[in-house]
C-alpha cells in the first residue's frame, strides 16, 4: 500500500454552467423565456435591451430627428417662401418636401392634447361601454339585486354572506367551511375547510343564519328569494336543488312529472335509462322523454356566464409562411426584448479596479446569455424546418396526410439527441397556414394499413370523429362497427383502441350518444 500521484488522460461529459444555461433557456415557454431575460436583466448591469436610451450616439441621433416647434415653424417659414414658377417648383427635391410632411406630422402628433371644452360633440367621444374595466362577477350581479330588494338588516347580512361564498359555478358549498362543536355561552365560530382538516364539523344554513343574528327558522326562506334571483337556481347546494328551483320559476310543481324527474331520477336521465323511470312514475314514455328534453335546456352551472377566468391566449413561437411553392420559418420576435451588451456601461465600471473582477464576471454571464438565446432561436427553427419537410403532405392537403413521426426521424435529420428534440418541442407553438399547433403535435405514432404506408394516429382520430359526425343520431355506431368503418378505409385498429381515441376526442358511447327525442 502506497499513496502516489498519477497523471493520465480521460475524457467525460462535463455539464459547464453554460451548457446548463443553454439547456434551461431551450425548454422553456415564450412566457416563461420572456421573464427569464426580464430577470437576468435586473441582475445584470451590462445587459441592455436597447429600449431605455443609454446609447449616447442613439440619443442624439433622436434629437436630431425629434421636431421641435421652431425647428417645424422655420420650416414652415420656408414653406411659405418656396418659389411659386414651375421651373422653381421642379428645382427643389421630392426629398426635402417629404422630409418636411414628415416632421410636421410628427410634431402634430407629440402637440398637446386639447382642452376637454373643445373636443368636439358628445358624439365623437368614446361610448360609456368602451371604457369598462372590470368585469361584474357574480356576487356584484346578486349583490345588486339583494340591495333593491326589502330586506331586513339581518336578512341582509345573511345574503350577502351567502353571496360572497358562492363558488364558480353559482353553487353553495357548504362543505368549503367548517364550524366548531358549540360551546355553552359562546356564539359559532367559522374556519375555512383548511383549517379543519382533522376536527369540525359542516356549517348548515342555520349555523350561517345564527352567525348573523338571523333566526335559524328564516334562513330557508331568506335562501330561497337569493335562488330567485337571475340567475335563477344561484345558490343552490346541489344539482337536483338548481333544476327544482328552475322547474317552479317555470310553473312546475311536485305533481308534475318534470318535477318528479328532477327529484328522483336524475341518475337514470344522465344514463338515458328512460324504461325505467317510466316503469317507477307509472307514465307514457313520451312523457320522459319530453320532460328529459325540457331539462337539457336548464342551466346547470348558473354561475358560468359571470366567471372571472381570463381566456389564456397563445402566442406561437415561430411562423411557417408560404411563399410560392415552399414553407419558409421564422422566429416571432415579437416582445422579446433585443438584448445586448452595452459597452460604455462596462468601460465606465471597469475604470474602477475594485469592480474591475465583478464586471468582467457579469460581461461573461451576458455574453453567454445572449449566446444561449441565439442558440436557442436557431435550433427552433431548424427543428421547425425539419418538421415542415417531413409533413409537407399535411400543410399541402389537411390532416388526413399527417404523416406518422417520431423524435428519433427528426433528431436524425437535425444531428441533435432526442431529449434535445423533446425540450424544443415541449410548450412550443407554430403558427402555420393551417392554424396554431403545438410542435408536439405533429409527432404521432403509426397505424398500419391494408396495401398502404401507416397512418399517423392523429390523424385515425379525425377519421373517427368524422364517422361519428356522420351516423345516425337514432341508431349511433358501437365502438366495434366504427371498426369495421375503418377498415373500409383500409385502416386496421383494435375496438379499445377506438375507444381509447373516442374517449381522448370527448365521443361519448354510443349509448349516450343515441336521440330519443
Amino acid at each position: 500500500m502506497e499513496i502516489k500521484l498519477v497523471q493520465g488522460l480521460h475524457q467525460k461529459l462535463v455539464m459547464t454552467p453554460q451548457l446548463q444555461m443553454a439547456i434551461k433557456l431551450l425548454q422553456l415557454s415564450r412566457l416563461e423565456l420572456i421573464d427569464a431575460v426580464r430577470e437576468e436583466m435586473m441582475g445584470n448591469p451590462i445587459l441592455d435591451d436597447g429600449a431605455d436610451g443609454n446609447d449616447p450616439g442613439d440619443r442624439a441621433a433622436e434629437a436630431a430627428e425629434t421636431p421641435t416647434v421652431d425647428r417645424v415653424a422655420a420650416l414652415d417659414d420656408q414653406r411659405q417662401h418656396l418659389p411659386t414658377s414651375q421651373e422653381d417648383r421642379a428645382a427643389i427635391s421630392e426629398t426635402t418636401q417629404e422630409d418636411y410632411w414628415e416632421k410636421f406630422l410628427d410634431a402634430y402628433a407629440n402637440q398637446a392634447p386639447l382642452p376637454a371644452t373643445t373636443r368636439g360633440s358628445s358624439e365623437d367621444m368614446p361610448s360609456l361601454e368602451a371604457t369598462l374595466t372590470r368585469r361584474t362577477t357574480l356576487s356584484d350581479h346578486l349583490e345588486q339585486q339583494i340591495r333593491l330588494s326589502t330586506f331586513r338588516e339581518t336578512e341582509l347580512k345573511f345574503a350577502m354572506l351567502i353571496v360572497h361564498n358562492l363558488d364558480d359555478s353559482g353553487y353553495l358549498n357548504l362543505s368549503s367551511i367548517a364550524l366548531d362543536d358549540d360551546v355553552e355561552g359562546e356564539a359559532p365560530k367559522i374556519r375555512t375547510a383548511s383549517e379543519t382538516e382533522a376536527a369540525g364539523r359542516a356549517l348548515s344554513i342555520e349555523d350561517l343564519a345564527r352567525e348573523v343574528g338571523l333566526d335559524p327558522e328564516d334562513a330557508d326562506e331568506v335562501l330561497r328569494m337569493i335562488q330567485s334571483l337571475d340567475p335563477v337556481g344561484v345558490a343552490s347546494r346541489d344539482l337536483r336543488e338548481c333544476l327544482l328551483v328552475q322547474a317552479e320559476h317555470f310553473g312546475y310543481d311536485s305533481d308534475n312529472i318534470l318535477w318528479q324527474v328532477i327529484d328522483r331520477h336524475l341518475p337514470n336521465v344522465e344514463r338515458r335509462n328512460f324504461q325505467a323511470i317510466a316503469r317507477d312514475l307509472h307514465c307514457e314514455l313520451t312523457d320522459v322523454y319530453e320532460a328529459s328534453k325540457f331539462i337539457s335546456t336548464m342551466e346547470p352551472r348558473p354561475g358560468r356566464n359571470f366567471t372571472s377566468e381570463e381566456p389564456s391566449y397563445i402566442t406561437p413561437d415561430v411562423y411557417v409562411h408560404k411563399v410560392g411553392d415552399d414553407y419558409v420559418v421564422s422566429t416571432n420576435d415579437d416582445g422579446m426584448p433585443k438584448l445586448k451588451i452595452n459597452e460604455q456601461q462596462a468601460r465606465a465600471l471597469m475604470k474602477d479596479p475594485k469592480a474591475r473582477e465583478f464586471v468582467q464576471g457579469k460581461l461573461a454571464a451576458a455574453k453567454w446569455f445572449v449566446r444561449s438565446l441565439d442558440q436557442r432561436q436557431k435550433t427552433i427553427v431548424k427543428v421547425t424546418q425539419s418538421i415542415v419537410e417531413k409533413q409537407h403532405d399535411f400543410f399541402e392537403k389537411g390532416i388526413e396526410f399527417l404523416k406518422p413521426m417520431i423524435l428519433r426521424d427528426v433528431a436524425d435529420a437535425v444531428g441533435m439527441h432526442e431529449s434535445t428534440i423533446s425540450r424544443v418541442t415541449t410548450n412550443k407553438y407554430v403558427h402555420t397556414p393551417r392554424g396554431i399547433f403545438e410542435l408536439k403535435y405533429f409527432f404521432n405514432s403509426s397505424i398500419r394499413r391494408i396495401a398502404e404506408e401507416d397512418i399517423a394516429s392523429e390523424s385515425v382520430k379525425q377519421a373517427i370523429k368524422k364517422i361519428v359526425a356522420q351516423e345516425d343520431s337514432q341508431a349511433p355506431l358501437s365502438d366495434e362497427q366504427i371498426v369495421k368503418e375503418l377498415v373500409h378505409q383500409k385502416i386496421v385498429i383494435a375496438r379499445r383502441t377506438v375507444a381509447k381515441y373516442r374517449e381522448m376526442l370527448g365521443i361519448l358511447s354510443s349509448a349516450k350518444r343515441k336521440q330519443y327525442y
